[in-house]
């Protein structure tokens, strides 16, 4: 049984769910409560060579090799960082998790939502978020924020953040009491009251 409490982030690339994360890390930090920060693709060690081949490897690449690398970097992010840091009663920033693979891969891919649902399950051996941020922001405005260097996710077309953008929000309409939408559209310092205001019954 877990004893900690395991935060994730999501939205499309450009959301502002990192900065937000970072954030919130200062913040618990300045209340000396025990957190980690994580990300997803690309937790430590075998992670993080799986993370340069996700994002930045220039050859075609199937999309269930796709899905299978990402599962591959969290069964490992969860057995080696996830598990034991709320074991040991710590909160748990994660920037992405499973939701990603159901909106990338999913949504945005075309794949078996259903499917990678199982999937997920093995992967993360049902291991959870308690809540879970989704930072929704149109992908035209989003594709601004992101800059001139794009990985390989980044660089798809309209139409795919789009999908990702409905997919965000599918989710949340299933599962409103674990995932919370925060307009992105705002200033970052009104974006971190919204988190606060989300986390302060939790801690």
């Amino acid at each position: 049984m877990k004893k900690g409490l395991f935060i994730t982030f999501e939205g499309i690339d450009g959301c502002g769910k990192t900065t937000q994360l970072e954030l919130l890390k200062k913040y618990l930090d300045e209340k000396n409560i025990g957190c980690i920060k994580t990300l997803e693709p690309g937790a430590a060690g075998l992670g993080e060579k799986l993370r340069e081949i996700l994002l930045h490897y220039d050859k075609p690449v199937s999309d269930r090799a796709e899905t299978f690398i990402f599962l591959a970097d969290r069964a490992q992010h969860v057995e080696f960082t996830l598990k034991p840091a709320l074991n040991e009663g710590k909160i748990v920033l994660c920037d992405r998790y499973t939701d990603s693979t159901i909106c990338y891969q999913g949504y945005a891919r075309g794949g078996n939502i259903e499917e990678l649902k199982k999937m997920n399950e093995i992967a993360t051996e049902g291991l959870k978020p308690d809540l879970t941020f989704v930072f929704d922001l149109p992908p035209e405005s989003a594709q601004k924020r992101v800059g001139k260097i794009k990985d390989r996710l980044e660089k798809e077309d309209i139409g795919f953040h789009k999908k990702l953008q409905k997919g965000y929000l599918e989710i949340a309409k299933f599962e409103p009491e674990r995932v919370k939408i925060i307009n992105a559209d705002d200033s970052i310092e009104n974006i971190h009251k919204k988190v606060l205001e989300q986390i302060c019954g939790l801690l």
